[in-house]
């Protein structure tokens, strides 16, 4: 381990790691800070750009995105109260209203701060941790590939906001996108409809960037807001030693309990400030301060969503399987610049393996420094005009398509993902489960046959190891416990007098 992390550290402190880093963490804080934009859009945008790259380079500075994203949602989430990631909604129930009370500096620099100590100790644990299933991971054979990818489809599905039955139709159709195409096994096609067209299948780009960037492009035309006003005084952003000790007991927790949740297939970083955020209020000895203005309100939810996107890293780099939304566009980044997530990545290719993980200390080093002293020239990004911001993502989503596969048919087929991304939103249909659904579709298929070919066509196979088992019974309590909490929550309702 500790050879690996040398290597990693060496690979993270050239210049040119250095450089894209920085490039990283710079454009995803703008992403991030951009309300209707997201890390998944930024990732697959820059999907293109890297094809001529260094694997470990790229792979770098768009895990640079993807972390730069959340301390980038936190300041749009305090200023304007208009979050521009999903993992920093809860940021705003506390940051907000300090803001409004003219402690925006202060508000930001606890933001920064914690995401910081966050992010830290979760790329530690990230260090620590990552080894050692990759270890237990090469035990996994297709039976038990097959179960895991199940457990992070069906817990993806279980977890997402919203209906649970939506999210797995969702799902339902990323598999069946995934299925168009010629069989790798046999030779033959499957839904071509007789178009020539579709015999490769659809490309990930084009799922990617119809599904989150044309979408929201759709969204932003069709539903038009009030314009947004800033606050243009942000005040000091100097802490007390009071705010410290209040930060303290909230950084220490939640920087753990953010990683684990990170780590659980379909909790991410969303689910981790939530649950950081209603934790810290049941221990809090004058819990009606939240929602007022509370520093330990709004110190958890950053620590708690920077910490789970490292947490993000471990079933990604370790199992190949993605964790969220996000680690799945960054799955489909690393297969489409021939790198394989998985047991054998930290053996077969350590540069990737450890460049990633150490990149994350340098990292979060350079979000503290832009967090602090740039945030009031930030703001000013968050003014760019509507029509040209909508513009520029519609021409780096074409172009990115178009330099794949120099086919106008993609084109088209990305207008019809964009579209079929814009009803999804509208009728509450989760994105992420789709995505994963795609992603994962063919190598739980490829599992699948493998399996069965093995047991000469028997199902047995699935039910006589006791790790397959251990799989499936969660995967169950994964899709049956959210069902079972939303039915008691409807009938407490009705057995409550005048529903309240």
């Amino acid at each position: 381990m500790f050879e690996g992390i040398a290597q990693g550290f060496q690979v993270a402190f050239s210049w040119e790691a250095i450089l894209f880093i920085f490039i990283g963490v710079f454009v995803g804080t703008i992403i991030g800070m951009i309300p209707g934009l997201g890390p998944i859009s930024a990732i697959a945008i820059m999907i293109p750009v890297t094809y001529s790259m260094d694997p470990t380079i790229a792979l770098v500075m768009m895990a640079g995105v993807y972390y730069g994203s959340m301390y980038g949602g936190s300041t749009s989430s305090i200023l304007l109260n208009a979050p521009g990631v999903a993992g920093t909604v809860a940021a705003s129930f506390d940051g907000y209203p300090m803001a409004q009370q003219g402690k925006a500096g202060k508000a930001l620099a606890i933001s920064a701060i914690a995401s910081f100590v966050g992010g830290t100790v979760s790329v530690i644990l990230l260090m620590l941790f990552a080894p050692v299933l990759a270890s237990v991971a090469i035990i996994f054979g297709p039976p038990e590939y097959f179960a895991l990818m199940l457990l992070g489809l069906t817990a993806i599905a279980s977890l997402s906001e919203g209906s649970t039955i939506k999210a797995l139709i969702s799902a339902v159709l990323g598999f069946m996108i995934v299925t168009i195409g010629i069989d790798a096994q046999t030779g033959t096609s499957r839904f071509t409809f007789g178009s020539v067209n579709l015999l490769d299948g659809v490309d990930f780009l084009v799922i990617a960037l119809g599904v989150c960037a044309i979408a929201e492009v759709c969204f932003l035309i069709l539903n038009r807001k009030q314009k947004l006003s800033g606050l243009h005084n942000i005040g000091s952003l100097k802490l007390t030693k009071e705010d410290f000790k209040e930060m303290k007991g909230p950084m220490t927790r939640q920087s753990f309990i953010g990683f684990i949740l990170g780590v659980l297939p379909g909790a991410g970083a969303t689910i981790s400030s939530f649950v950081a955020y209603i934790s810290e209020k049941k221990m809090a000895k004058n819990p009606e301060e939240f929602g007022k203005g509370s520093i330990k309100g709004l110190t958890a939810p950053e620590t708690a969503n920077n910490a789970a996107t490292s947490g993000a890293f471990v079933p990604l780099l370790s199992l190949g399987i993605p964790g969220s939304g996000t680690t799945a566009v960054m799955l489909g980044a690393f297969l489409v610049l021939g790198v394989q997530p998985g047991p054998l990545l930290m053996t077969e290719n350590p540069t990737v393996f450890w460049g990633i993980i150490v990149s994350m200390y340098l990292g979060n080093v350079f979000l503290l420094i832009l967090n602090l002293p740039l945030i009031p020239y930030f703001v000013k990004i968050l003014k760019v005009p509507r029509p040209l911001l909508i513009s520029l993502v519609i021409i780096s989503s074409l172009i990115g398509v178009y330099a794949v596969s120099f086919s106008t048919f993609d084109l088209y087929l990305l207008v019809v993902f964009g579209i079929i991304g814009y009803l999804m939103r509208i009728f509450a249909f989760p994105a992420a489960p789709f995505i994963l659904a795609f992603i994962l579709g063919g190598m739980m298929e490829n599992a699948l046959r493998q399996s069965l070919t093995i047991s000469g066509g028997s199902w047995d196979i699935f039910f006589t190891s006791p790790l397959t088992l251990s799989l499936f019974a969660l995967t169950i309590i994964a899709i049956v416990v959210p069902a079972w909490r939303d039915r008691v929550k409807r009938r407490k309702g009705k057995d409550t007098p005048l529903g309240l």
